[in-house]
């Protein structure tokens, strides 16, 4: 995959269908060693990128989840209290019939921060695995003080444990961030990233998303239900549905044997679209107005 043009093919085979910008992005991503920052709106597969980026790379994911809160510890490392305890007493009862001397002690407590007591978080996992794929999953949930924490890390690829030392990757792991954008990110992240703004696919490729991601849906089915949503996006919803959204409703249609969209199939699954009473009540006001056109 050494052009967009392979990566765009590699991801199509996936199920993912990348336009020549992402695929280009994507591309120098990785080219490059540059994190890639996907904002867009919720639903138009940012981490869907990032999962099939380490499928066609053969590569493992690994998902740290963003949120109010979070800190370097989560993100990290951590040690193992109850393995340390428990080793820390089987130490003192082997000696309990011995005298100890300082060395002893000192050797005791070096012991207890010993590699199989680590207990490795995803940034830690990422720049020990070799290859990897990072996704750090809303990035704009947490705050401040961990966007510094991160920027240094993406910036070194490098990590220190005061008790272990500097781990350095080997190859810098594929990191993806993603942002929902409920916050602005600071710039000094932005500028270590590459950047692209994912927007709701047009008719024609949402419709190729449902056929390549669900071939058992027919094709008409898949167009009904793609066009209805790009109408939906349209109304004033609380959250407008997105490609995940399109293609839960086109499973649960071809799960009930739909083989069009009416007005009766589309109001019962009508769970699979919109998430809130308050688009329940207007998208089935718009789905008889688009269904009867």
């Amino acid at each position: 995959m050494d052009s967009p043009e392979a990566l765009a093919a590699a991801l199509r085979e996936a199920g993912y269908l990348a336009d020549e910008e992402l695929a280009t992005v994507a591309h120098l991503a990785r080219a490059m060693e540059r994190p890639l920052l996907l904002e867009g709106e919720p639903g138009t597969g940012k981490t869907a990128l990032a999962e099939a980026l380490a499928q066609v790379t053969d590569a493992p994911l690994i998902r740290l989840q963003c949120y109010e809160g979070i800190d370097a510890t989560q993100a990290l490392y951590d040690w193992d209290f109850g393995r340390q305890i428990l080793h820390l007493r089987t130490l003192e009862a082997a000696a309990a019939s011995s005298d100890t001397n300082a060395l002893e002690i000192e050797t005791t407590e070096r012991s207890l921060f010993d590699e199989r007591f680590l207990l490795a978080r995803p940034v830690l996992q990422a720049l020990r695995t070799t290859p990897s794929v990072l996704l750090v999953d809303e990035i704009d949930r947490a705050d401040d003080e961990f966007e510094a924490f991160l920027l240094e890390v993406l910036s070194g690829w490098t990590v220190t444990i005061p008790e272990l030392g500097t781990i350095r990757a080997r190859t810098p792991p594929t990191v993806v961030l993603t942002s929902n954008r409920t916050r602005e990110l600071h710039d000094a992240l932005k500028r270590r990233c590459l950047y692209h703004w994912i927007d709701h696919p047009g008719l024609e490729r949402e419709v190729a998303i449902v056929r390549s991601r669900l071939p058992e849906v027919a094709e008409t089915l898949a167009r009904q239900v793609a066009g209805c949503v790009q109408r939906l996006r349209g109304e004033p919803l609380l959250k407008p549905p997105g490609v995940a959204e399109t293609l839960d409703w086109a499973r649960a249609l071809e799960r009930l044997g739909a083989e069009t969209l009416d007005l009766d199939a589309a109001s019962r699954t009508l769970g699979a679209v919109v998430k809130y009473r308050e688009d329940t009540i207007r998208a089935r006001e718009a789905l008889t107005r688009i269904l009867a056109a």
